[in-house]
């Protein structure tokens, strides 16, 4: 069993049996079948029944328990697949990773589960892929396994046809859509904001540890910049200054359920201000409105001399590293001014960008090269991400090899002094998260730029056309 579960079920011992009150039950709709594609491309179904045995961990028995992640992201047809789970689950078992991110909200905008829920229910955005997502949840939890649920934000296509007047549109009143046709959602609109906590409570309720919000930002694509912002949604407030106030919402919202909240954030943004402004993600800002930032750092996002680097996706570790000593760099700014700080958990890759001039394949030895890299750049923390949730296991140290390397890790630290420490970037793992989040100041906007949330299984093998000149972009 994972440590971090043994602690929580001491901590729980101690805290007596008032935290075991149970909350209402949330009920489920009549069962109903959907069609869906499986991993082998055929129809398949799913059906959702109501789960008066598999009700979710209730709310006055969660603890808020911080975790080390070395995670994997899976979708929600991975994690609705019991063979695919059997053997993934045996799989973290007899290696180091503790945690899984599982898709709660779609790319496609559905909820994956069945939720009790009247905005859900109103525009139908269940699509059930897992039938049972609490009880898998408890079972990744009986193997220890910390539970992650990713909220696709404001690239939203279902919820855009079904609510228009919540999407970004052009002057003549159509619906702006991206290159693939797909429909954003208004970030600058409230009622968004509430759609997207409601969500996250959801997935609270359901019983996972975190809720992490990803496309956390604007759409950047060519021709966005027809789109039409109102006064009366924008208030005079930037992009920066709203995607920042939504990640304070949500994170004054969600930490009231006893969840912890994370958003994924491009890497460009850490040392690029015109793609901050682009996409409304200011680094340093948005991680003092949340427990976790989770910068996208894959090398293969990086154009040729990026750091210095002829070829990035050519040179893991190297990346890697550069990459994270920038966040360092940055958020020590922050750190110096009092301001609080989310712990930084990069997004590695375990993917071969096949579509680039000059790449390399990754495996077992890449991935490690990047999970030393983070470890060398003073961080603790990683998720790996491939869009077929297909991992390179053999690149990952056992629980005891990976305890033996944490404990000569925090050797080599303390034996550092602080002027070293600072010189080294070994202050990356942030600060307490204690109080609330700072107050928020207005930011200039600049040019529009594009850039990614993470390459998506067939984006993994083709050539994407991009718009950042600084980074390639899915």
């Amino acid at each position: 069993m994972k440590k971090w579960l043994l602690a929580g079920v001491c901590l729980l011992a101690l805290a007596g049996c008032s935290r075991h009150e149970p909350m209402n039950d949330i009920t489920t709709p009549a069962p109903i079948v959907i069609k869906e594609k499986d991993e082998e491309g055929s129809m398949g179904e799913t059906e959702a029944h109501p789960e008066s045995e598999n009700a979710p961990a209730t709310e006055a028995a969660r603890e808020k328990i911080p975790v080390k992640v070395k995670g994997i992201y899976l979708t929600a047809n991975v994690a609705g697949s019991e063979a695919r789970m059997d053997d993934i689950i045996k799989r973290i078992d007899e290696t180091e990773i503790n945690a899984v991110v599982i898709d709660f909200k779609d790319d496609g905008g559905r909820i994956t589960c069945q939720v009790n829920s009247p905005v859900v229910d109103e525009i139908d955005a269940c699509q059930v892929a897992v039938k049972d997502m609490p009880g898998l949840i408890r079972r990744l939890k009986e193997h220890g396994i910390y539970t992650i649920a990713r909220i696709v934000a404001f690239r939203d296509p279902y919820l855009a046809e079904k609510k228009p007047d919540w999407c970004m549109k052009l002057p003549d009143g159509a619906i702006f859509r991206d290159r693939n046709g797909l429909a954003w959602i208004n970030p600058y609109k409230k009622e968004v904001w509430d759609y997207l906590v409601e969500v996250g409570l959801k997935a609270a309720e359901t019983g996972f540890d975190e809720v992490q919000f990803d496309y956390i930002r604007f759409c950047t694509e060519r021709g966005v910049g027809d789109v039409v912002f109102h006064e009366e949604d924008t208030k005079g407030r930037s992009k920066t200054d709203v995607i920042t106030e939504f990640a304070a919402y949500a994170y004054e919202k969600l930490s009231e359920r006893n969840v912890f909240v994370a958003a994924d954030v491009f890497g460009g943004i850490i040392s690029s201000r015109q793609d901050a402004e682009a996409v409304g993600q200011i680094y340093g800002d948005m991680a003092g409105n949340l427990d976790y930032i989770c910068p996208m750092i894959y090398p293969s996002h990086y154009s040729d001399g990026y750091f210095g680097i002829d070829h990035p996706d050519m040179d893991p570790y190297g990346t890697i590293k550069a990459a994270l000593k920038g966040s360092s760099s940055e958020l020590r700014k922050y750190r110096m001014n009092g301001v609080r700080q989310a712990s930084v958990r990069p997004w590695l890759q375990d993917f071969t960008a096949s579509y680039l001039e000059h790449y390399i394949p990754y495996g077992p030895k890449e991935v490690r090269e990047q999970i030393q890299a983070v470890y060398d750049a003073g961080y603790d923390e990683w998720i790996l991400w491939s869009a077929s949730s297909k991992y390179s296991w053999e690149g990952l140290k056992t629980p005891e090899e990976a305890e033996e390397e944490s404990r000569r890790i925090a050797e080599s630290r303390a034996a550092l002094s602080e002027e070293e420490r600072e010189e080294e970037g070994l202050t990356g793992g942030g600060t307490e998260l204690t109080g609330p989040a700072p107050e928020l100041t207005g930011l200039p906007e600049l040019p529009e730029y594009v850039a990614p949330a993470g390459p998506s299984e067939s984006e993994e093998t083709e050539t994407v056309n991009v718009i950042i000149p600084q980074m390639h972009m899915d």
